[in-house]
């Protein structure tokens, strides 16, 4: 496989930029393997060199990240992450999750509809309640195209100042370019919140005028998804700047078993009596479920010898609801 030196030769080309050295290195470790008769894994490394290089016109439709993460001034905007999280991880209605595959695989076969003259949707709105799994959803489909999450912190982004938001706006659009990913814009209704009256012309309707215009124009490679808690609070014109937009609600009894599920998979759930523990899940998030799971999992270890029952995950999740009461 590949010596210390190529190793080290990737590292360097990616953090540089430089996507020819860096594909000239994968090659060269490709030749390495077939040479010492790992034939597979150098079939393997050639045709994934072949899919993510860009064309020589440098409209690739998986251009590399040439950043490991973001430097300068946009390093206080985005965090980068590479996650773990697939579309099998993700507990939704039937219809949500055809339409998430769908535009998954849009991507994935970007090349046969750009032969008919079309491209993959890129924009996307998720709006539903805390916890629904709209995060989830961003790093389920950054994880599938094997690209990275980059998450914009408002925080740093939005300033009192006269057209500082709009400037740090654009160095994020700008690097959609240069740095392909999935762009998730958290609480979205921060920057394109619903002005009171038309006459306001401060700085938040210069911030939302510039976002507004930078969605309108993006024409870069990267998946741009904002999700929103209060869809009422949103600007009108922002829904037009987006190929779809995705509602999100809180899980049924069904859904919520499956979550519960997912999470105690380390015990044996077959004496669990679902059916009573299904009037205590209405209401609750698939956050608060993840939670109540690993409070039921914990209590099962230190309390239980290990052995997970009916009366502790139902503690669990009254303790949960018991939040969310007034």
């Amino acid at each position: 496989m590949a010596s210390s030196q190529q190793v080290l030769a990737l590292i360097r080309s990616h953090a540089a930029g430089d996507s020819d050295q860096f594909f000239s290195v994968a090659e060269h470790v490709a030749d390495d393997a077939a040479r010492s008769g790992k034939t597979r894994v150098a079939d393997e490394i050639r045709s994934t060199v072949a899919r993510v290089r860009p064309s020589p016109n440098g409209r690739g439709t998986n251009r590399p990240v040439p950043i490991a993460s973001p430097r300068g001034e946009l390093a206080g905007l985005v965090r980068a992450a590479y996650p773990d999280v697939h579309l099998s991880d993700l507990v939704l209605g039937a219809d949500l999750t055809r339409r998430i595959r769908r535009i998954v695989r849009e991507h994935r076969e970007a090349k046969a509809l750009s032969e008919s003259g079309l491209t993959p949707r890129r924009k996307f709105l998720f709006s539903g309640p805390p916890g629904t799994g709209k995060s989830m959803t961003a790093s389920a489909i950054a994880g599938e195209l094997g690209l990275p999450l980059f998450s914009i912190l408002l925080d740093g982004v939005i300033t009192k100042f006269m057209g500082e938001t709009a400037a740090k706006l654009r160095l994020i659009f700008d690097a959609m370019h240069s740095a392909r990913g999935v762009y998730f814009f958290d609480e979205v209704d921060a920057l394109a919140a619903r002005r009171a009256t038309d006459n306001d012309v401060g700085e938040a309707r210069r911030m939302l005028n510039s976002f507004l215009q930078f969605l309108e124009e993006d024409r870069s490679g990267s998946v741009i998804v904002a999700a929103t808690n209060h869809r009422t609070l949103l600007d009108p014109a922002i829904f037009r700047r987006f190929d779809t937009v995705f509602v999100y609600a809180k899980p049924t009894a069904e859904e919520a078993r499956q979550v519960l599920r997912n999470h105690l998979l380390a015990f044996d759930l077959d004496p669990i009596d679902w059916p009573g523990i299904d009037g205590l899940v209405d209401g609750l998030s698939q956050a608060d479920l993840v939670a109540a799971a690993g409070d039921a999992a914990r209590d099962a270890v230190l309390d239980n010898d290990g052995v997970l029952t009916t009366e502790l995950v139902n503690q669990a999740l009254r303790d949960r609801a018991s939040i969310h009461s007034d």
